[in-house]
């Protein structure tokens, strides 16, 4: 069994099947690793993996890097492109990977008597040449790797809702320790007026 297909078997049991954009995480997974000379599936947490987007893609960056968010080294910027940037944070090398433009065209060349388009997508993105199947860019990181990494054990209360908050994520106002749901930047709105949902004891 070859690297490829050994990376593609942990998707797939991560994923309960293989699907076009997992190989792509995979194969830009194993490719960025071997830019910046680490090991697939890393076990300390060197390489930090910025994820442009979620779901099978993610899984497959997963799966080849083994960057995950249990351990802090994955994260998604949520741009809603099948891309990804990696960070060497021994050496700072930074590389963003995309598929090339007209990698979707380029796929019928490898395998043009496929029965649909994602089956051809499917079989091509396995054999196609990496530098067929994408472009590399040397980055600049606009975010700290610092800040986002933090220090371990640091743990504040915020000062309105009193919840506990990880990883240097306050916001101070006006003297005020805040967590960024009070500070205004909440991705929810709680219900007033409305009891909490029981769950039904079995």
């Amino acid at each position: 069994m070859s690297e490829l297909e050994r990376l593609l078997q942990i998707s797939i049991a991560q994923h309960d099947h293989l699907c076009p954009r997992q190989v792509l995480g995979v194969r830009m997974g194993m490719y960025a690793a071997d830019l910046l000379h680490v090991p697939y599936q890393q076990k300390d947490k060197r390489l930090h993996t910025f994820v442009e987007t979620d779901g099978c893609f993610a899984d497959g960056i997963s799966a080849a890097t083994g960057c995950t968010l249990g351990h802090r080294t994955l994260r998604l910027m949520d741009f809603g492109k099948v891309a990804a940037t990696f960070v060497d944070t021994q050496t700072e090398q930074v590389v963003r990977i995309r598929p090339s433009l007209d990698s979707r065209q380029q796929a019928a060349v490898y395998v043009p008597e496929a029965r649909s388009r994602w089956h051809r997508q499917l079989e091509a993105y396995q054999v196609m040449p990496l530098e067929d199947l994408f472009d590399v860019q040397t980055v600049t990181l606009t975010v700290s790797m610092q800040a986002l990494i933090s220090r371990p054990g640091i743990r504040v209360n915020c000062n309105v809702c009193g919840e506990e908050i990880l990883n240097e994520r306050e916001v101070v106002h006006e003297g005020l320790t805040l967590c960024r749901a009070c500070a205004g930047h909440s991705y929810y709105r709680v219900n007033e007026g409305v009891y909490p949902l029981q769950a039904e004891m079995a």
